[in-house]
């Protein structure tokens, strides 16, 4: 007895994602009307009955967007949810979202959750460590997901990659300490071993040139900040600049050197990355590398939308902007 085909063999006979097919079958608005044409075809040439009485009995997670974040305590990644959230909430979707807390083991259980329990589509920020293993299990089940802020699969043709241009924004920040008279600029935070601190390292190293860097990696943490501000404190080796992986790093210095007694902003600048709300809110404000993360969450839950809407994949790879925000811990020295 043949097989009876299933929503899977339609959605390769078609060359569209499951979910968009799916999407078809609930005769969702979304989806465009050439997308529905080539469903329909294919579930013509494949005999595929759609039994909408045994969907309602498991479609109650219909419209589900997973959300899988590596470190929703982080104010940086907590509104990058937040704002993907909101955005899938205007077009009629509702959100599972999970806190990873940098845990591969939990990541897995909740993706395989995710995917069992009949999500739509993903958006994963990975967890330190992820290479990749995970998205092969969304990769059988045919659905679509973005890798945001970390690529933890290389295979961006089937998983799209969206992040920011860090980059860019450690060489503005560089460029702007030397000219503003800095002489010799350390660079602190982030995990040597990851790609994210090597990309907001690039920038500075660039502008370094054959200057040897300093360096002080560590967890991205205020507990770390203050821990490598008190030791720059009490052997300076002429540093008078510093350039934070993170705003946690900055404003755990900031703390630091209040408790040394040295003064940011007059006896050494600073400049954190990822402009958190607080970075205004500081005193002194800090100077900081701003990168929207607000935009990017309602940029990546449109690239979703739109991937579920056609049918067709994202660019492989895409880097939005960031701009340096220029405050008292680096602008009034």
């Amino acid at each position: 007895m043949a097989k009876r085909p299933t929503i899977i063999d339609v959605a390769r006979h078609a060359g569209l994602s499951k979910s968009t097919v799916s999407l078809v079958l609930q005769n969702s608005p979304l989806v465009k009307k050439a997308t529905r044409t080539r469903v329909e075809q294919s579930m013509q040439a494949l005999n595929y009955v759609y039994n909408r009485t045994a969907a309602n009995l498991r479609g109650a997670e219909a419209g589900l967007i997973g959300l899988v974040i590596n470190d929703l305590r982080n104010p940086f990644f907590a509104e990058f949810a937040a704002s993907a959230q909101m955005t899938f909430a205007e077009h009629g979707f509702a959100t599972v979202i999970a806190n990873t807390d940098e845990d591969i083991g939990i990541q897995v259980q909740v993706i395989a959750s995710m995917v069992e329990h009949g999500v739509s589509a993903l958006i994963i920020s990975p967890a330190y460590g992820d290479e990749g293993a995970v998205f092969e299990r969304i990769g059988r089940a045919g659905l679509p997901a973005l890798q945001v802020l970390r690529m933890a699969s290389p295979d961006t043709a089937r998983f799209p990659f969206a992040s920011l241009d860090y980059e860019t924004g450690s060489l503005e920040a560089a460029r702007h300490l030397v000219e503003s008279g800095a002489q010799k600029i350390a660079f602190v935070g982030g995990l040597p071993d990851r790609a994210v601190t090597q990309e907001r390292m690039a920038g500075y190293r660039a502008v370094l040139g054959d200057r040897e860097p300093v360096t002080l990696l560590g967890r991205p943490t205020r507990a770390f900040g203050r821990e490598a501000a008190l030791k720059l404190a009490a052997d300076r080796r002429g540093i008078d600049a510093v350039l934070c992986f993170n705003d946690l790093v900055a404003l755990g210095m900031m703390a630091g050197f209040a408790e040394a007694g040295v003064t940011v902003g007059r006896d050494i600048a600073l400049i954190g990355f990822d402009d958190i709300e607080e970075c205004a809110l500081a005193f002194p404000k800090l100077s900081s590398v701003h990168c929207d993360i607000g935009a990017f969450g309602r940029d990546a839950a449109a690239t979703v939308l739109s991937w579920l809407e056609t049918g067709e994949r994202p660019p492989e790879r895409h880097l939005s902007p960031v701009t340096l925000m220029v405050r008292d811990t680096s602008g009034g020295r």
